[in-house]
């Protein structure tokens, strides 16, 4: 005599795709859930000694981009700043200023980073940190 899951697994493997969408919506509305993919995270296994992949994507980041993303109103003050940092000449710092999003520096500390972001944002542009 089959068990009730086998009696329901039987009657759901003769059902259409549209058939198991409805179910779907149904069992969701019944009790008040959703049906979602798992999603992966690899800082969940990393601790599982799952590899060397996964430890890695778990250990502090150490070098970050000073990306300008906007030079605001004071475009030409953030050209200067830009110069200052990077020691570009002024068609350079233009030219960077002017294609922003883009980096000012990469793989630069923390500190410098937020240094950088400091000095831009004091004359009006806008540095993210990546």
């Amino acid at each position: 005599m089959p068990t009730a899951v086998e009696t329901i697994v039987d009657q759901i493997s003769g059902m259409t795709a549209i058939e198991l969408s409805e179910l779907k919506k149904a069992l969701e509305e019944k009790f008040g859930v959703t049906a979602a993919a798992p999603s992966f995270n690899p800082a969940m296994f990393a601790g599982m000694g799952g590899g060397t992949a996964a430890a890695a994507e778990v250990e502090e980041q150490t070098e970050f981009d000073a990306v300008l993303t906007s030079a605001g109103d004071s475009k030409l003050n953030v050209i200067k700043v830009v110069r200052e940092i990077t020691g570009l000449g002024l068609k350079e710092a233009k030219d960077l200023v002017d294609s922003a999003p883009k980096a000012i520096k990469q793989a630069v500390s923390k500190d410098e980073a937020d240094k950088i972001k400091a000095q831009v944002a004091e004359v009006g542009g806008t540095v993210e940190i990546k």
